[in-house]
């Protein structure tokens, strides 16, 4: 093994209060279940404030704490087999006995603790619902998709929570540039009317360019970038709107279960992203305040101040199905049952929908020129 294994510390919040077997977070609840007895132990001790950390104060502290150094060792409390976690993932299952495997993340594990945490909500049977409903409804797909995919050929749905930062910033926007403001004139046109020449008229529109200048001012809160190269971040990004109104201080005990991974862009990277994201609300501001007919923006220069920033772990399952040897991954937002995928299309519904359009554009025309010649 190239990377020196390091002996990770398991949670020790994961045993039932009744029997001390382990615990499974159950989704749609906050609780954990006993499948050995059968007692639910709870999780939630009071109602969550949702508040961002100043984001200089957060980069300190990243940067003090680092990352997780390379593999590490975590003993399964089910068989005790030994499981090595690698880098940047901080739940699993144990492959031995399917037992959860969660880190501890105190100090000792140079692993920067998550603020927030959004519990599955959509279990394992009802994604796979939401799943069937995706497929039938998608538009050009082959007419066996549902049929093959329904076979041996899906791979089963994994639950991962996965990392985001989520950023709120006041901005403050100079910019320059000019207001078009339409004008007419009268001009004259000749036109050819049963052989002879008529002079006509007729209103052309111009536009007057003035300089303008001034400032806008936009508020922004919860632009959620993920921090995860697991997925594409398109992906990540069309997954959502979550809804933040249920998440919860991160507990461990939420992650039982299900796999989790820890950031791997870090704040100033999706930072970037995140300006990029509420770029066009800034420019649409911009447009806005310099009013007109037609807007030209010369130069922009954007401050963002009382910059916060919450580090959250989101909940997708996520699977991926085999059409004609071809594999296709899909994901699905386990809070409202969005679900984002790959598809394969059908060329032969496509053309057939193609030269539909065409025929019935042109009888459309041929009505058209029907009437105009009895006209």
């Amino acid at each position: 093994m190239d990377q020196e294994t390091s002996r990770a510390v398991a949670s020790d919040s994961l045993n039932c209060t009744n029997c001390g077997a382990l615990l499974h977070f159950v989704p749609g609840t906050h609780s954990l279940k006993c499948d050995y007895c059968g007692v639910a132990n709870n999780i939630r001790a009071e109602k969550t404030v949702i508040e961002a950390v100043d984001y200089d104060t957060f980069i300190r502290q990243e940067k003090v704490t680092g990352k997780m150094p390379g593999l590490q060792s975590l003993s399964c409390k089910g068989c005790g087999s030994q499981t090595v976690f690698k880098e940047n993932i901080i739940a699993d299952k144990c492959p031995f006995c399917a037992s959860p495997l969660v880190l501890g993340l105190d100090d000792r594990q140079q692993v920067l603790r998550p603020h927030y945490v959004l519990p599955f909500a959509v279990d394992r049977n009802a994604a796979a619902r939401y799943f069937q409903q995706w497929l039938k409804g998608l538009w050009f797909a082959p007419g066996d998709l549902l049929k093959k995919v329904n076979g041996a050929s899906s791979s089963p749905l994994q639950g991962v929570y996965m990392p985001y930062f989520a950023y709120n910033t006041d901005t403050v926007t100079d910019y320059t540039g000019q207001r078009g403001e339409y004008y007419y004139t009268t001009e004259p046109y000749t036109v050819t009317v049963n052989g002879k020449t008529e002079t006509r008229t007729r209103q052309v529109r111009h536009t007057r360019w003035h300089y303008t200048s001034g400032t806008v001012r936009r508020s922004f809160k919860d632009v959620t970038v993920p921090s995860s190269r697991s997925l594409p971040q398109k992906t990540m990004l069309t997954l959502g709107p979550w809804d933040f109104g249920q998440l919860e201080t991160f507990d461990e005990r939420y992650l039982s279960g299900f796999r989790s991974e820890t950031f791997q862009a870090g704040p100033e990277e999706t930072l970037e992203t995140a300006k990029q994201l509420i770029a066009p609300d800034i420019e649409a501001a911009i447009i806005d305040d310099i009013g007109g007919d037609e807007q030209r923006i010369d130069e922009q220069s954007t401050m963002y101040n009382n910059l916060g920033i919450k580090y959250i772990m989101l909940p997708v399952w996520v699977s991926s199905y085999n059409y004609n040897k071809k594999p296709y991954q899909f994901t699905i937002n386990a809070c409202t049952g969005e679900v984002i995928g790959q598809r394969p299309l059908s060329w032969i519904k496509i053309t057939l929908t193609v030269l539909a359009g065409l025929i019935l554009v042109a009888v459309i025309w041929l009505l058209v020129s029907r009437q105009q010649g009895n006209g």
